[in-house]
């Protein structure tokens, strides 16, 4: 198959909601790109730092395991075979990559307690850890802010870097069903059902950050009315939406980087 006529199959592979494949081995492989899509946008868009941040899904399969970015790769370098699969007794099971301890600390304990979410990600972002430090909610000033409204929590209980998944377990019982979590002095935190939707969570969050601290340093920014606010959440704020929302960005990054997919 040419690189076009690859191009063109991928980007139909992602023209329904939600995705549905023939075998778990095509689910795997389609979690793993987009993982790996993902992690190539974050860097893209500055969300990496340093070795900080980690991303990942719960293998189709093996629903006790999940793959996750190797410590200490650059987003921006990320393809297919360097992810790792993890179990949740913090084994490396696949790849050959080192495992970020708190990551593990995190995921392990959010795809344990929280079977519904596929998909989590957390990064040092810079305006989410900026708006993060206020220890606030996020107020309902756009619409695009709206997609959060009564869909995320605030986690207030810094304790330094997470490495004991008592801390995981924390964070998985104040998310419960929220869609994104405000880590206090830490950073942003969302979740979902797909990749792509936690991708986007993640981005819009950010940019909800950033246009919240913008507004409240040029005056006293106008709040929509809550109930508006929720109709809103119920038309920006749903998986399906989500998931499409990303749709462009990856295609923009399949284009522009399809060396990422070296699981050919």
């Amino acid at each position: 198959m040419s690189e076009a006529a690859a191009l063109k199959t991928e980007i139909r592979r992602n023209m329904t909601y939600p995705p549905a494949f023939a075998t778990p081995a095509e689910e795997r492989q389609e979690r793993k790109r987009k993982l790996t899509a993902a992690l190539r946008v974050f860097g893209k868009f500055g969300f990496d730092e340093g070795v900080a941040g980690h991303f990942t899904v719960r293998d189709p399969e093996r629903l006790d395991h999940f793959w996750v970015n190797p410590f200490g790769r650059s987003f921006k370098q990320m393809r297919v075979s360097d992810l790792i699969l993890v179990n949740h007794d913090g084994e490396i099971v696949e790849g050959d990559g080192l495992l970020n301890q708190a990551a593990f600390a995190i995921h392990s304990q959010i795809h344990k307690n929280l079977p519904h979410v596929t998909a989590a990600a957390h990064t040092h972002s810079l305006y989410g850890k900026a708006w993060a430090s206020l220890g606030r909610l996020l107020d309902p000033l756009t619409q695009d802010s709206c997609a959060f409204y009564e869909d995320h929590v605030l986690f207030n209980d810094y304790t330094g870097v997470v490495l004991d998944t008592s801390e995981g377990e924390r964070i998985s019982a104040a998310l419960g069903t929220k869609k994104a979590a405000i880590l206090q002095n830490h950073g942003l935190l969302t979740v979902g059902q797909t990749v792509d939707e936690v991708a986007w969570w993640y981005i819009s969050m950010e940019r909800s950050c950033q246009a919240q601290l913008l507004a409240e340093a040029a005056g006293t920014p106008v709040h929509i009315r809550p109930e508006i606010a929720l109709l809103t959440q119920k038309q920006v704020g749903q998986p399906s939406g989500g998931y499409f929302s990303f749709k462009p960005i990856y295609e923009v990054m399949l284009a522009e980087q399809p060396e990422m997919f070296d699981d050919q």
